[in-house]
């Protein structure tokens, strides 16, 4: 019998996220933040002395969703192929459970976790946009594709969102869960609630200061 994205959900403990394209809208911009670029006498390809940042857009949309997944029990993260400061100042901020970078083959940080949580593959919910996601997306409990997904990973996913990726995609994922689980609206109410206050600063951005 084939089992319904909704009672997938139920089962979901820990969800996790690519990056880029998921919780981004994919775009990667590298910043040159110090020393002088290359005159028009030089090389231009001799750009040693500017170190590149690489900076992102994420949406705070998706934080306050995982502000309202640890509420409701669950344990967030990202595994991601790119390693960025970016990324784990953001995860940083969030206060992440899992933060995997560098990571070409992702059920090997999947299986990690696994381990150390002591959880099974069926509670385990995970959100992608490109063909790197498959794998993990072919063994998880709930596979999760964004909006702006290629064509390969949408046919994988039991769940499509109907943001894209940077634009809300990352909240359409835990709301999902949460409203499969019955725990959507108790969780937006707990959240609002001053007499019944979040752990001090768990979704506060501070960013690099």
């Amino acid at each position: 019998m084939q089992i319904s994205a909704e009672d997938r959900a139920r089962r979901i403990k820990i969800i996790l996220f690519d990056v880029d394209g998921v919780l981004t809208d994919g775009s990667i911009w590298m910043v040159p933040v110090s020393g002088a670029s290359p005159s028009a006498s030089e090389d231009s390809h001799n750009i040693s002395s500017a170190r590149m940042v690489e900076a992102k857009g994420f949406s705070a949309h998706d934080g306050t969703a995982i502000s309202l997944a640890r509420i409701a029990g669950m344990k967030c993260g990202v595994i991601t192929k790119r390693i960025s400061d970016t990324v784990a100042l953001r995860a940083r901020d969030l206060k992440l459970e899992f933060v995997y970078m560098g990571q070409a083959y992702k059920m090997r940080a999947v299986r990690e976790i696994l381990d150390k949580e002591g959880a099974t593959l069926e509670e385990i919910a995970y959100v992608g946009d490109d063909v790197i996601d498959l794998p993990v997306m072919r063994e998880c409990g709930l596979a999760i594709a964004v909006a702006n997904a290629r064509e390969q990973v949408k046919a994988a996913a039991h769940f499509v969102t109907e943001n894209r990726g940077g634009d809300g995609a990352g909240r359409d994922a835990i709301e999902f869960i949460l409203k499969s689980k019955g725990q959507l609206e108790e969780s937006i109410e707990r959240y609002i609630d001053e007499s019944n206050p979040l752990p001090a600063g768990m979704d506060i951005g501070k960013g690099g200061f």
